[in-house]
C-alpha cells in the first residue's frame, strides 16, 4: 500500500496557497477603503472630499465660510455627510442642465 503525502510542492497546494494570498490582498485593499456608518450614513473628512471635488482643503474652508456646503464640526475635525453631498452635487448638476437648455 503506497502513502501519497500533500505538501507545499504539490501544485493543487501550491495554486490555492497563491490564490488565499491574493484574497488576502484584496481584502487588505477594501479594508482600506471602507470606512465606518454612522447611523446608515458615512463621512468624509476634509482630505477625502478635497481628492474626491478635486479642490484644495482651503477651497473647502472658503465654501463652509460662505455656507455654500453642508458640514459638522466633532472636536475641531469637519466632517461631511456622504449623502447631502451628493445631493448637492445632483442639484448643481440639474440646474446647469436646465440652464443650457435655454441656450
Amino acid at each position: 500500500m503506497s502513502h501519497y503525502f500533500i505538501d507545499r510542492q504539490d501544485p493543487r497546494v501550491a495554486d490555492l496557497l497563491r490564490r488565499l494570498g491574493n484574497i488576502g490582498q484584496a481584502l487588505g485593499q477594501v479594508e482600506s477603503v471602507a470606512r465606518p456608518m454612522f447611523k446608515g450614513d458615512r463621512f468624509l473628512t476634509d482630505e477625502e472630499l478635497s481628492r474626491l471635488l478635486k479642490v484644495s482643503r482651503r477651497t473647502l474652508q472658503e465654501y463652509r465660510t460662505a455656507r455654500l456646503i453642508p458640514y459638522y464640526i466633532v472636536q475641531g475635525k469637519a466632517l461631511y455627510r456622504e449623502s447631502e453631498i451628493q445631493s448637492l452635487l445632483e442639484k448643481a448638476h440639474r440646474k446647469c442642465v436646465e440652464e443650457q437648455k435655454w441656450l
